[in-house]
């Protein structure tokens, strides 16, 4: 009977602490697994490096050739869409700890991810660039087509590189997420975890640069572009089939860490001219620096001030000696 009872009664520690279920319960170890929910987090993984390398792995042919800019400045725009892909993450980051949390924001990125992408193929099924105009000696004429379909991609691609903004530092994170940290086995499963999660990452970048810049350079640009908005169609779907069995971490009482640097930048601006005795007196009123503190540094200062001025002294005795 003992034992019968023990079975129906669930174990205290049987809770995952700091997380909650979809529903806003308490998480059970035994009623979630950490595999089972990282599977479909790696799949978007998977879909979303397919769709991010199938663009920026062969981006500068198609500025080139149907967009028909010079190679110098299809350079330039392939380093400026770069540079904020990579600089993003940090607004992604921001919008996931202070508002939306990782879940919401991999949904959201993903949408925006597959809007770009179809408009995108969009853009790539208008005219060419290149065909529309007329020549002359010195500059194309753009028709008014050309120039629509110009505005679509560069729009296009910015919402992509929004996309990824928020799926880079999300992803990763919530997959760690289901994993206890306090549980041996479980800790031991989140480090295989990042070993299948980079794996997925390399699987998905060598299958988007061995068969779609294939099809791009040889079949249709806008082939190329709509099979990476299909595959992250599919893999926001079978993201959003483990949403049942994720676990989410409840978000704390701590100040955003954003907010925390950017008061110490509005401080440093405020106090540029102040003197570091009219800080200490501020401080000291405000009592969050103990009076004590600052006597202690001010002796100290004034100590090494005069261990400065006395040993050039003791110097000159002693060569004097």
């Amino acid at each position: 009977i003992s034992n019968f009872s023990a079975a129906q009664t669930p174990l205290l520690d049987d809770t995952v602490d700091a997380f909650l279920d979809h529903r806003g319960r308490p998480v059970r170890r035994s009623n979630s697994s950490g595999w089972g929910s990282t599977s479909f987090i790696i799949a978007v993984e998977i879909a979303e490096r397919f769709a991010y390398y199938g663009i920026s792995s062969n981006l500068i042919t198609f500025l080139t050739g149907p967009l028909g800019e010079s190679t110098a400045a299809a350079a330039a725009q392939v380093n400026a869409w770069s540079g904020a892909a990579s600089l993003l993450p940090l607004l992604g980051a921001f919008i996931a700890d202070s508002f939306l949390g990782r879940y919401r924001t991999i949904i959201l990125a993903s949408l925006l991810y597959i809007l770009g992408l179809g408009l995108l193929s969009l853009s790539a099924a208008l005219p060419s660039v290149s065909n529309s105009g007329d020549r002359s000696t010195d500059n194309i004429i753009l028709s008014s087509s050309a120039q629509f379909q110009v505005t679509l991609f560069f729009f296009s691609l910015y919402l992509v590189a929004f996309g990824q903004g928020g799926h880079k530092p999300c992803v990763q994170a919530f997959g760690a997420d289901q994993f206890d940290r306090q549980d041996p086995e479980e800790c031991k499963a989140q480090s295989s975890f990042f070993n299948w999660w980079y794996f997925g990452i390399c699987a998905g970048t060598f299958i988007t640069l061995w068969i779609l810049t294939y099809i791009q350079d040889n079949l249709s640009w806008t082939l190329g572009f709509g099979i990476p908005a299909i595959v992250m169609v599919v893999g926001l779907l079978v993201f959003v089939l483990g949403t049942t069995t994720y676990r989410y971490s409840i978000k704390g009482d701590e100040e955003n860490p954003f907010l925390r640097i950017g008061r110490v930048f509005i401080l440093a601006v405020r106090n540029w001219k102040t003197t570091s005795s009219a800080i200490a007196a501020e401080e000291e009123a405000r009592g969050t620096l103990p009076s004590s503190s600052i006597k202690l540094c001010l002796l100290l200062m004034v100590q090494k001030n005069k261990e400065r001025c006395v040993a050039p002294e003791r110097l000159k005795k002693r060569r004097q000696l």
